[in-house]
């Protein structure tokens, strides 16, 4: 044997070896035969992404989390590279089900689906810093790039139809660092889900959406060709318990119902002062989580939505200071100087605190935090005006998301005139919790959490440390959490 032959064998021979070990998997067990639902998916902000205390959260988590609830089963997450990678290895028995995917006809030809649990429209992203193009002829011979393995190729070669000189690549990034990308300038145009732009736009104020590329697809869970019927029986059982329930609503509003809030000057806002402005309160905020165990972040959130982080800030009805508190509110803090910063983080925070713990312990997170914030707005009768008027319209009283629907109504005449707390401006009360979650989400993203310890035999639970997925299950079973 020649010897370059023989080295070739002896060094190259066992690396291809161990590749091809490591390509094959056993296939999994079907569901009559094993404990756990594997579900394949991506890293990704709207699926499956590991929050800041570290514990993994997304849509398809809590989705998944939840079916495998009713199957009576564990869940197990297997994440892909790519989604199309997912379809391949249904085929190759890797997963039960594969979740997340948009439905478009190439998929369709690949695998089962399931129920449409979500619209998405793929759009045309760009730089807000340059032109807006305004349709598909505007893009020949640009930069353009979209997430590999995406159903988003589909609609650029139906585009290109138009458009012979249409050119992109697809790339090996989450739609999120894609994003990242195009507002850094280094490509011309991206082109991604609708909820992904307006996720991406709280981040990084100049990304716009140009225009939407193609017809709206439908998000579901894909099941290989040969999946047992009955599985797929059971998903559509899921889907339609989650549907009529309000489940689904809720996830839904959990994830994307803030995010078209703010305007592009409301997150320019708060970036450029969480540089200049935030790290002199920072400590005062860390002693406020201390205080009262509710994350820093969420309590900064709310003084840069009341204030813009300004001490002095004095409004014409004489609410004052960074959290801008009432006279009231600060004499049953004892205040003394409600334009002391620091005195009014504290004040601030102890009386959401003293709100939250004033809801009905039925009431789960994140519902309790956010209607805790619309009670800082407008009081808690007036809170609890809204929960009435909710049982009155067959709605949840327990649900922010139906709650989001009564509060503006406080302010018509035909409903709050035989409530005891009568007219309000539940609107503001809305507006102010939905941007607290926006700037919020901001500053989990930007900011670290707060690593100090609680003073020695402080049992309280830091408020928003739990998972979508776990505080969904605690809202829809609660002996879960005992």
């Amino acid at each position: 044997m020649r010897p370059f032959i023989l080295l070739f064998i002896m060094v190259i021979g066992p690396s291809l070896m161990l590749a091809a070990c490591e390509r094959y998997e056993e296939p999994i067990s079907p569901l009559g035969e094993t404990d756990e639902l594997v579900v394949l998916t991506v890293n990704s902000p709207d699926t499956y992404y590991e929050n800041a205390e570290g514990i993994y959260a997304g849509l398809e988590v809590d989705l998944a989390t939840e079916f495998a609830r009713d199957l009576g089963l564990k869940v197990r997450f297997k994440i892909m590279p790519k989604l199309d990678k997912a379809l391949l290895d249904l085929d190759r028995q890797q997963g039960h089900l594969a979740a997340g995917l948009n439905i478009s006809p190439k998929n369709l030809l690949r695998a089962r689906f399931g129920p449409v649990y979500q619209l998405i429209q793929p759009q045309v992203a760009y730089n807000t810093d340059y032109p807006r193009p305004r349709s598909i002829h505007h893009l020949a011979r640009r930069k353009i790039e979209t997430p590999g393995g995406t159903s988003h190729t589909e609609a650029l070669n139906r585009a290109r139809q138009q458009v012979p000189d249409l050119e992109w690549t697809e790339v090996d990034m989450t739609a999120e660092d894609l994003l990242a990308k195009l507002a850094e300038g280094k490509i011309d145009y991206a082109v991604a889900d609708s909820t992904q732009i307006n996720m991406a736009k709280n981040f990084y104020p100049n990304i716009g959406a140009a225009f939407d590329l193609g017809q709206p697809t439908g998000k579901a869970w894909a099941f290989s060709q040969y999946t047992d019927r009955t599985l797929l029986d059971k998903t559509q059982q899921f889907f339609k318990r989650i549907e009529q329930d309000g489940t689904l609503m809720r996830l839904l509003d959990r994830y994307y119902g803030h995010v078209e809030r703010l305007e592009r000057a409301d997150v320019s806002g708060i970036l450029q002062k969480r540089r200049t402005v935030l790290p002199d309160l920072r400590n005062h905020f860390y002693d406020a989580e201390e205080l009262t165990g509710i994350d820093w972040r969420l309590l900064a959130a709310l003084a840069y939505q009341e204030s813009h982080w300004n001490p002095m800030a004095i409004s014409p009805s004489n609410v004052r200071g960074i959290m801008m508190l009432t006279e009231t509110t600060a004499d049953r803090m004892k205040v003394t100087d409600r334009l002391d910063a620091r005195q009014s983080i504290l004040a601030g925070a102890r009386y959401l605190e003293l709100l939250k713990n004033s809801l009905p312990p039925r009431i789960r997170e994140p519902d309790r935090t956010w209607m805790a914030l619309a009670a800082y707005n407008q009081g808690y009768g007036h809170l609890e005006d809204a929960r009435i008027l909710a049982q009155r319209l067959n709605l949840n009283p327990d649900s922010w998301l139906d709650l989001k629907k009564t509060l503006p109504l406080l302010s018509r005449r035909k409903h709050f005139q035989d409530l005891k707390h009568g007219y309000a401006r539940g609107g503001e009360a809305v507006i102010l919790t939905e941007s607290v979650r926006t700037y919020y989400e901001i500053l989990l993203k930007y900011e670290p959490p707060h690593t100090w310890g609680f003073p020695a035999g402080d049992t309280a639970t830091p408020l928003m440390t739990l998972s979508p997925a776990a505080t969904l299950l605690n809202l829809i079973y609660p002996e879960a959490s005992r």
